[in-house]
């Protein structure tokens, strides 16, 4: 990689990521105690930390007698922190496991234990649908796991995945509001979905959910999913039909976004300008499938180049990989395989595709690659030590290819999550 380009992309990683950390956004958000309890429920990757920082408000900064706070975060596995009140549990993403049934029963319990004097505070962050898993009546937790993984090998994006995951559980949708209230509720919110739609971060448990049991089923049609019997039945239940707008359960509810991906790509943007280069901004809600945006963004950075242009190419959003092959890897490492492959033989060019929230597919374990490094030489070292990247691409094999060439970002855990960062560096020599 060129000399210097490599560091430069990691520090803008960790200045996004920095932007987005609880302990940087969620305290100004945080509200006074009631008269009663304070119920924190988390969920997400950035759970722990959410649930860390709001305790460290509350026990220390205001004094408020432990006995009145009360609650339980969930993360995934990896993820949690050294709360002192608050439970910690650390839970399956993204395929749910029984840590994750207990932490969304328990989140429940406590909703339905809330009176009039209690506030009950949801901290939501990327990763809670995974995280908070109490199937519909009728449905297995088995046959949940099953959608889950239908869904994530189909190439849905996150708005489908959560509209069919709302309508088969207890606590997606709106539920969780309903089974607060008469409870004051009031959820901060650290966004990783494209557009910060409250009802589709986390699989908006505490406001209206605007999509309907219909709509699960043509997303269903739409990806020809098969799925259990048990499923099918669900989603044709009217029973399964989640809180809309005119819901009382909504009166005292209020939604606020402590962090959004536009902020973390806005500290991003300040620090490609501090250092002398101009920002080519191409938003913080690029979807699509990974190798068709990257190969569009090999054309932006070919073109910056042959127009002598010193810039960086910085975009965000969500991408998805439709999964033919048998290999490992997330969308950012796919991303960063196809971008390798366009930009091979430009001088003076270096990537880093990455997940904020330090885990970019993978096996589930903390240790997993965040995402990769990628420059004008990657497709030419790997041929010298006989890897086609071709074929590992089609293979969906970016963290075995990376692997070899010690191109893989491995942070471990940030304990936030405003999805996707890309930056690509173009530069003159």
């Amino acid at each position: 990689m060129p000399q210097g380009l490599r560091p430069f992309l990691a520090d803008l990683f960790r200045i996004a990521v920095a932007a987005a950390h609880p302990r940087s956004c969620l305290p100004p958000l945080l509200p006074q105690p009631p008269a009663g309890r304070v119920i924190l429920l988390a969920a997400g990757k950035a759970a722990g930390s959410m649930a860390e920082v709001a305790e460290n408000f509350y026990l220390d900064e205001l004094r408020l007698p432990p006995e009145r706070l009360t609650g339980v975060a969930v993360a995934r596995h990896g993820y949690g922190r050294p709360t002192r009140v608050v439970g910690m549990i650390e839970a399956g993403h993204p395929i749910p496991d029984a840590e994750g049934l207990k932490a969304a029963d328990r989140a429940l319990e406590l909703a339905d234990s809330a009176g009039e004097d209690d506030l009950v505070l949801v901290l939501m962050s990327g990763g809670a649908s995974a995280n908070w898993i109490a199937p519909a009546d009728g449905v297995s937790f088995e046959d949940k796991q099953a959608v889950t993984r239908a869904l994530l090998r189909s190439g849905a994006n996150i708005g489908e995945i959560n509209c069919v995951r709302k309508h088969l559980s207890r606590i997606k949708g709106g539920r969780l509001a309903s089974h607060a209230h008469p409870a004051r509720v009031v959820t901060i919110a650290i966004s990783d979905v494209p557009g910060d739609d409250p009802a589709v971060i986390g699989s908006g448990p505490t406001v209206p959910d605007p999509t309907t049991l219909a709509d699960a089923r043509a997303i269903v049609a739409k990806y020809k999913l098969v799925l259990p019997d048990s499923v099918t039945r669900a989603l044709a239940d009217d029973n399964n039909e989640s809180p809309k707008p005119a819901d009382v359960a909504f009166a005292a509810s209020t939604f606020a976004l402590a962090a959004r991906p536009a902020d973390a790509l806005h500290a991003a943007r300040a620090a490609i300008s501090a250092a002398g280069y101009e920002c080519t901004y191409l938003g913080d809600r690029v979807e699509g499938e990974a190798r068709d945006v990257a190969k569009a963004h090999a054309s932006f950075a070919r073109e910056l180049r042959i127009k002598g242009r010193r810039a960086v190419i910085l975009s965000g959003g969500e991408l998805t990989v439709t999964i033919a092959g048998k290999g490992r890897g997330g969308p950012n490492q796919e991303y960063a395989l196809a971008l390798a492959i366009e930009l091979a033989g430009m001088p003076a060019v270096a990537a880093l595709a990455a997940d904020t929230d330090g885990t970019d597919g993978g096996s589930g374990s903390a240790s997993d690659p965040a995402g990769a490094f990628a420059d004008g030489e990657t497709a030419e070292r790997a041929k010298a030590l006989g890897l086609d990247p071709a074929a590992f691409l089609a293979d969906n094999d970016s963290t075995g290819f990376f692997s070899a060439l010690g191109d893989l970002l491995v942070p471990g855990p940030t304990f936030t999550n405003v999805n996707d960062f890309r930056a690509i560096v173009v530069d003159r020599t």
